[in-house]
């Protein structure tokens, strides 16, 4: 897991030939004025999701888990908590991995906490479990998925 401020993007795009993609996304001008929905970036390699969406309480938040993509969770506003374990550790399956939505659910509690606030970003590999919306309010955010290479 990475956690940082749009404004250091630059550093991590060599990390994936996707990320240089979904990181011009999150800068564009609009992006708080956009619908909910999919926006495609490159095909299939690299999409957004923009919701927004009430935050849920700790207890209620299901561990998450990606193969195939990489999640880019991007606060616009509200503040986002996101909990955190290593899914090598995730051992309370609650779902079979979907390869058509391309997660699996743990109902195992995150190790730590990370508070995505507005204009933050956190990115999540497969090898992170993950418990988005996590947070009071209202939580509008973009999810952008990267294709692992």
């Amino acid at each position: 897991m990475i956690l940082d401020h749009l404004n250091n993007a630059d550093f991590y795009a060599r990390l994936n030939s996707g990320f240089a993609a979904a990181f011009e996304f999150l800068r564009r001008k609009d992006l708080a004025d956009l619908q909910d929905g999919r926006y495609e970036i490159d095909g299939e390699h690299v999409y957004a999701l923009v919701q927004h969406k009430q935050g849920k309480n700790r207890t209620d938040a299901r561990m998450e888990v990606h193969r195939k993509y990489i999640d880019i969770q991007f606060s616009v506003a509200g503040t986002d908590e996101i909990g955190w374990k290593s899914a090598s550790c995730c051992k309370k399956r609650e779902t079979e991995f979907d390869t058509v939505k391309d997660r699996e659910f743990f109902t195992d509690a995150p190790d730590a906490y990370a508070a995505v606030a507005p204009e933050n970003f956190a990115i999540f590999f497969p090898r992170d479990a993950h418990s988005p919306m996590n947070g009071s309010g209202e939580l509008h955010k973009v999810v952008v998925k990267v294709a692992v290479e």
